[in-house]
Parts: structure tokens; sequence; C-alpha cells
């Protein structure tokens, strides 16, 4: 979400004069021709009533075209600041901020979320949750977020050079990249579809990236890597996982494309959701396939039998032998993986947002 704001604030600027009313830190990721006003202390809560008053003021110094919010959690303020100033606005819903599971928030900010003048949804599945909380069809729209395409990709040299530094040398890599919660199925991974992945690939190694930091909707994720751990340690796959935590762009990017699969095992949470799965599409654009189950917005991150495979929700056994597939060899050139991921390039998603801002202020 942050890295997509980002992208959505430079790629706006391009076209419209943009003011961002971000939390600590926004002003050094942004660049100097973007006007920042950064707000709070440094925790959720005092972002969130810091940006209120800052939103009121800038609106009605600057009597802006558009109000938009880069998630559900900030609509309100938008919706505020836009009827002060007579702006159209906006919100970009990423699935989470739909389906939160706390009666406080879907009581207070859901409304305003339904009042927008377009809800964009960061795909199909968010789209279908955007309907089932009251967004009105004539305001909902679909853009997917961007990816970077790395270019040039790694060399080899740096890509040999990262797996002899983090001992992967020789063994098939099973990546999994994101945030270590509960949705994210990694510890239903290990349990019930390694030991089968491992018969075949005894050497088979899961490369774990991602921090435990908690999600600001969505419970805390602390000390997950330690529990998983211990369980593995019982289940006799302790040798099998490696935690390679938060990597920066250069490390990531070698770290895919040491990989031989990607592993995107998410789940069905009440009150969670996984909204898109961009970290799907950043693995076809460097050429590495990806299984994952056809849940949330899974399906729109993943070209069933081109950038990888979908497997039905839970079915461990079928999601293990996909990955046995694609270790054995079963998988579409890496060119037709890096053609699937140029769709969402980050261009096309600004190209897409500003003409769905256009179309709807002039409605």
């Amino acid at each position: 979400m942050e890295r997509l704001n980002l992208h959505m604030a430079i790629g706006l600027a391009a076209h419209f004069r943009v003011i961002v009313i971000g939390p600590r830190g926004a002003r050094t990721a942004l660049p100097a021709s973007i006007e920042v006003h950064e707000c709070g202390r440094g925790t959720l809560r005092s972002f969130l009533v810091a940006a209120w008053f800052r939103s009121l003021r800038a609106a009605v110094k600057t009597s802006p075209a558009w109000i938009v919010a880069g998630s559900g959690l900030t609509a309100p303020m938008a919706w505020m600041a836009a009827r002060l100033s007579g702006a159209r606005m906006a919100t970009y819903v990423h699935g989470l901020d739909l389906v939160v599971d706390n009666t406080l928030y879907r009581a207070l900010w859901l409304p305003f979320v339904r009042r927008m003048d377009a809800c964009i949804a960061n795909s199909a599945n968010t789209a279908r949750l955007a309907r089932a909380a009251g967004v009105p069809e004539s305001a909902l729209h679909i853009v997917h977020p961007g990816v970077a395409l790395p270019e040039p990709r790694p060399p080899q040299d740096a890509v040999a050079a990262f797996r002899r530094r983090n001992g992967l040398e020789g063994r098939p890599i099973l990546l999994s990249v994101g945030r270590m919660t509960e949705r994210k199925g990694l510890r239903e991974f290990v349990l019930q579809a390694l030991p089968t992945i491992r018969r075949w690939h005894p050497t088979a190694l899961l490369v774990v990236i991602g921090d435990e930091a908690p999600d600001a909707l969505a419970g805390a994720a602390v000390g997950a890597w330690s529990r998983l751990r211990d369980e593995a340690d019982a289940a006799g796959l302790g040798d099998a996982l490696v935690h390679l935590g938060v990597l920066d762009d250069q490390q990531l990017s070698a770290a895919y494309a040491s990989g031989d699969v990607h592993v995107f095992p998410i789940r069905d949470v009440p009150g969670d959701v996984e909204g898109f799965g961009m970290v799907a599409v950043e693995a076809a654009a460097h050429g590495l396939p990806t299984v994952a189950f056809a849940v949330g917005g899974a399906p729109d991150a993943v070209s069933d039998g081109v950038t990888g495979y979908l497997v039905g929700a839970g079915d461990y056994d079928a999601f293990a032998q996909r990955v046995i597939q694609v270790l054995d060899g079963d998988r579409a050139p890496g060119e037709a993986l890096i053609a699937f991921a140029e769709r969402f390039a980050w261009p096309e998603f600004i190209r897409r947002l500003t003409a769905i801002l256009a179309r709807a202020g002039a409605a």
C-alpha cells in the first residue's frame, strides 16, 4: 500500500499539482516538486488526527479539483475536505479496508467509502467486496496495482553471490515474499504441503522474505517466525526454512532471480483478505512462476498455466503437486511471464487512474 501510494502521488504529479498529506518520512520518499505535509508522531492514531486537520486546511486553501484517499481508512477526511472545498473525491480500496472485523470502523468509516465520486478497487474480488459494502456500481472501477519491471535483470554473478551469501547454493528454492500475517498461510503450507514437496525434492528450501510487523487493521504478526520455526523443527523440517527478513530492492530482485518457484498459499481469514497479490506479478516480472490458492485477488495476479498455477482454496495436496511440477521444469518461458507482468507496469496504472478521474470529473 505504501509503494502504491508513492507511485500514485508521483504519477499524478505529471498531470496535476499534487499535495500529499502523509506520515512521518513521506517527504524523503517524494520528489521536491511535490508539496508534502507530514503528520503525526509515528502512530496510526496520531497520523489520522493530524492528517484530518491538515487535509481540511489544505483543501480550503488550495481549492483542489480532486481529493484522493489512499485507502478506505482515510476516506472520511477526504470526504470532509471535498465537502469544504467543492472538490470531487475518490478512494483507492485494497480489500482489508472493506472487510476488517471492527464494528466501529464499519459503522463510521464505510459510509464515507460509499459516498465517493469514484471508488477504485485493486482487483475484481475487492470490487465485489465494495459492492457488498454498498458502493454504487456507477462509482466503482478496477485498477490493478502497478509493478516495477526489473531493468536490467540482475546479472548472473549477482544472483550467484546472493545464493552463496545466504547458503542457498545447489538447492531448489521456494520463495515466499510478504509480511508474515495469518492470511499468508505459511504455517499451513509448511505443515501440510512442504513434507510432500520434500519427498520428491529432499533438499528443497523455503526462503521467507518479509517482516513480522503488524498490519494496521488486522492484528499483529509479531513472533510469527519463531512460532513457525518451532513447529517446523517439531515436524522435522527445521533445515527446510530460511528467513531473510526485509531486503532492499536490489537484494529482493536477486532473490526473485534466485528462486525456482514463488509460493503464495494465501487463506480465507474472517475479517481479512488478500486484496490483489502484487508479489505474484513482481515474481512474474522476474520470470519466476507462482503457485497460489485461488483466494482473494490472486486470480487477478496469476494467469493460470502461464505465470504459474491457481489451486482450489485449502487443497494442500494439489498445491504441493503443482510446486513439484514447476520444480521438475513444467513452466512457461520467462518471456511469457514478463509479458504478463508488463500489463501491470506503473505507467499503465497511472494512465488508467487519470482516465477514471477525468471521466468522473466530467460527469
